[in-house]
């Protein structure tokens, strides 16, 4: 807990001290399009057709604000298409590259784009499902802008500066590319929409089966299909094949659609479809045209520059090695400075550690002490109203003791107590009577005795007088 909350606090430093952050929130199947970044799409409605497992939904966001929406492919290691609207051109600005960690390990606890090396060896398989800058550095190409910066202004301009809004470019084609749409989007598409907020700009890459580093696939065309929802609106699309960078053929919606997966429909009601306007369709047209036609004219003139001007290729060939030089000077100063700001960050981060360190233990001791005295304070009155208690019960104890003995004493039968002191008395008084009694029984006895014995002697002889009479013959008179 104690290193969370120190984490917690270092967090909420680094915000308040560098408020501009990039977020790249994959979106979830249980959300509906693309979530927040739903804004990009006319109608709200996101193109229809990809459905494969391996497209992922990103709502790019910077500030907190999203900028533009993402599907990207992990099989490819590109995005095929990125949804912008058109803001103002800005001028360039330092590259600040980012990656996307949920892509890789969506089980981590990053909710938004990082630097590459602020994350390795904390994000599981990083580099599996996305492009990484080390797949680039060495390989001939370039990580070309699907969303290019600078279509794109302040907030908007920075958000663009994502491997997942990036596809491998040779460098004269993704300069090309990028001058192309900006040409095509200010000069033609903008001018003829009547409302700017409502022209919606749809940029793709066709994967291919060329790979860089045998990971990342080469884009075999890029294009670009475009939506103006408003009264008299309109769609186009326009497409640029690898092995021509001067190429640029425009079509309709439908028919760029054919180009792309089965089942794919880019805008909602084809955005216009039948009903948008022959006359607009026409000047929109007409001035991609010229931009094509003024780009052709540019080339050629620059080639016969080139042929006809040898002081100029002299003079290119000397400069050269000053130039290589002077962007190695650069380049060193660039890391430098990067370095110091590096170290000052280490130095800043481990002093910020040990004051905040030393800020919680003391906050934990005044917190402790604090605690201690509150509860000190709190268990006087309690052992105070406790000793009253135990005294009162204590009184109470010993009445109840006292009415107990005499409630005791006083249940005692008082007759018994009478009987109980009258016992000699009557005890002595009966001994004349019992001695009356006693003799009177003796004699009654020996008058029984003496009247059993004179009624035997009389039984006696009257048995023997009987026998005499019986069994005696009476004589006469005479005799």
């Amino acid at each position: 807990r104690e290193w969370t909350m120190k984490t917690s606090i270092v967090f909420l430093l680094c915000i308040s001290v560098f408020p501009g952050f990039s977020q790249g929130r994959v979106v979830g199947e249980d959300e509906t399009g693309f979530a927040e970044c739903n804004v990009f799409f006319p109608g709200q409605v996101p193109p229809e057709g990809f459905t494969e497992p391996f497209h992922v939904k990103i709502c790019q966001q910077y500030n907190k604000e999203p900028r533009f929406a993402t599907l990207y492919s992990t099989k490819d290691k590109i995005p095929l298409y990125s949804a912008f609207k058109y803001t103002k051109p800005a001028q360039n600005k330092e590259e600040n590259w980012l990656v996307e960690p949920q892509i890789d390990d969506p089980e981590n606890d990053l909710h938004e784009m990082v630097h590459e090396a602020d994350i390795v060896g904390t994000v599981a398989n990083l580099g599996a499902n996305q492009a990484l800058t080390s797949d680039y550095v060495g390989s001939g190409y370039e990580r070309g802008l699907l969303n290019p910066s600078l279509l794109n202004e302040e907030d908007f301009q920075m958000a663009t500066y994502t491997l997942t809004n990036a596809v491998p470019l040779s460098p004269s084609l993704s300069k090309s590319w990028h001058r192309d749409i900006a040409r095509v989007v200010e000069q033609a598409l903008v001018p003829h929409c009547s409302k700017k907020d409502h022209l919606y700009l749809l940029a793709g890459a066709i994967p291919s089966s060329v790979r860089v580093k045998g990971k990342v696939s080469v884009p075999d065309t890029l294009w670009l299909a475009a939506c103006c929802d408003a009264p008299g609106g309109w769609s186009l699309g326009l497409v640029k094949k690898m092995n021509d960078e001067n190429s640029l053929a425009d079509l309709m919606v439908g028919e760029l659609e054919k180009q792309l997966l089965a089942g794919v429909h880019l805008f909602k009601g084809n955005c216009g479809g039948d009903n948008q306007s022959q006359e607009k369709t026409e000047a929109i047209l007409q001035a991609v045209g010229q931009i094509r036609s003024g780009e052709q004219v540019g080339t050629s003139d620059n080639q016969e520059a080139k042929g006809s001007g040898l002081v100029r290729r002299v003079a290119a060939i000397i400069a050269t090695p000053f130039i290589k030089l002077l962007e190695l000077l650069i380049y060193v100063f660039v890391e430098l400075v990067k370095f110091v700001f590096y170290f000052l960050w280490l130095v800043i981060k481990r002093v910020g550690g040990t004051v905040l360190d030393g800020v919680y233990s003391l906050w934990n001791g005044v917190v402790s002490y604090l605690k201690a005295i509150t509860m000190v304070l709190i268990s006087i009155p309690y052992d105070v109203g406790r000793v009253i208690v135990n005294i009162f019960l204590g009184f109470l104890q010993i009445v109840q003791d006292v009415a107990s003995l005499t409630y005791r004493i006083l249940r005692i039968p008082v007759g018994f107590v009478l009987h109980l002191a009258a016992f000699p008395y009557h005890s002595i008084c009966a001994i004349p009577s019992v001695l009356k009694d006693v003799a009177t029984g003796i004699g009654g006895t020996f008058s029984l005795v003496i009247d059993a014995t004179a009624t035997l002697l009389h039984g006696f002889y009257y048995l023997a007088g009987y026998i005499v009479k019986r069994f005696v013959p009476k004589g006469s008179s005479d005799d």
